[in-house]
């Protein structure tokens, strides 16, 4: 008989310095102005996993370029995670606590939860997703996605109170052999959804195809092979929503409609 969970069970395991330095970037650039216009911002790293390295980063950042006052809080189920964290915290601008998708009961602004959901089975991201989004703060956001450990590959979600709103794919440009090894680092949500039929799918095979096309730019180095291959598939009608200097970054984006499961 398999054995319930409790709400938020985490683990991310081993990190590797700066894995989520691509999504921690996105962050300062997507969700800034959220945590600038906030009276008392407060971020949650839902899950930073066996090591705080990743909590301790994205507080860094965070307060190097959007605000030195902001908060952030990490949290994890294990209670020997937590004690483990200690001695990273920073009080009051990097503390750690236990908890799981309920938040512990904070109310924070934005939450990033990286790795986390790929261990739940498909028909319970939905659920995850509104008990976290009905704890935030009135505004605030859900970053929810996977990456690969040397942090080369990754997918994730901005997510409000309403719902998925944009996917972002992101890769370390100099590693990229193809885009379809995006495959392996959507989002739960989308990870089994790469079928034929399925809106993602098409999505896949469009930036393949484009990046197959633009193989002779090469020579002029990954950057930009990436940059027409984005500028084709946009142009081929597909609702890109960043402009070419995040392109530039390995980066794309498009609204959750363009590949919402049907």
């Amino acid at each position: 008989m398999a054995q319930h969970r409790p709400v938020g069970v985490v683990t991310r395991g081993t990190t590797n310095p700066n894995r989520l330095r691509r999504v921690d970037n996105w962050i300062v650039e997507s969700c800034g102005d959220l945590l600038r216009t906030a009276a008392e911002p407060l971020v949650v790293d839902l899950g930073y996993g066996a090591a705080p390295t990743t909590a301790v980063e994205l507080r860094a950042r965070l307060a190097d370029r959007v605000r030195a006052d902001v908060r952030l809080v990490g949290l994890e189920i294990d209670p020997v995670r937590v004690a483990a964290a200690a001695a990273a915290a920073d009080p009051p601008g990097l503390t750690f606590a236990r908890g799981g998708f309920e938040l512990a009961g904070l109310r924070p602004h934005l939450v990033r939860a990286f790795n986390v959901l790929r261990q739940y089975p498909e028909d319970e991201v939905p659920a995850a997703w509104r008990t976290i989004t009905t704890a935030l703060a009135p505004g605030g956001r859900l970053v929810e996605g996977t990456c690969d450990e040397p942090g080369r590959l990754g997918g994730w979600l901005l997510i409000d109170a309403t719902g998925p709103r944009t996917l972002t794919l992101a890769a370390r440009l100099a590693a990229l052999d193809s885009p379809a090894r995006f495959a392996e680092r959507l989002p739960k949500a989308l990870i089994h959804r790469n079928v034929p039929g399925e809106r993602v799918h098409d999505l896949l095979r469009a930036l393949d195809a484009a990046w197959r096309s633009a193989a002779g730019y090469a020579p002029y180095g990954p950057r930009q092979r990436w940059v027409q291959t984005v500028a084709t598939v946009k142009a081929a009608g597909w609702p890109v929503l960043d402009r070419p200097r995040r392109w530039r970054l390995g980066e794309i984006t498009l609204p959750w409609t363009a590949v919402a499961p049907d």
